[in-house]
């Protein structure tokens, strides 16, 4: 009968593990989508205004997409910046991807993993 109460609790330490060992995994393909946003032309199109290492036909209106993580330590501010940089700069060129539903959360959110590893 003691062997029971320890069952569950092994389980839940296996299910853990095995969370925390996809985990690496499932960033790295977010990275990889977000990079796919951002270079897509027709989605994220951030090669329209930016250069970004690794793009092609980079444009110059907007700053150089590197140090980001540096630039911006708490990701919430990129998020915020993607979703609708009007909020905090209402001059910006930058158009509001997330307030005019041009990029879902999900989208937004790889797109800011990728820009946290330039």
């Amino acid at each position: 009968m003691t062997a029971c109460p320890r069952k569950p609790a092994l389980l839940l330490a296996l299910v853990v593990l095995i969370g925390l060992a996809a985990r690496p995994a499932w960033a790295q393909s977010t990275v990889a989508e977000g990079q796919k946003l951002a270079f897509d032309r027709g989605k994220g199109n951030c090669l329209t205004c930016h250069v970004i290492k690794g793009g092609d036909l980079p444009g110059t209106i907007g700053p150089e997409l590197k140090d980001l993580k540096a630039r911006y330590p708490d990701r919430n501010e990129l998020v915020a910046i993607l979703f609708d940089e009007t909020r905090r700069n209402p001059q910006t060129m930058m158009p509001p991807f997330g307030r005019n539903r041009i990029l879902t959360e999900q989208e937004i959110n790889a797109i800011v993993d990728f820009l946290q590893t330039l």
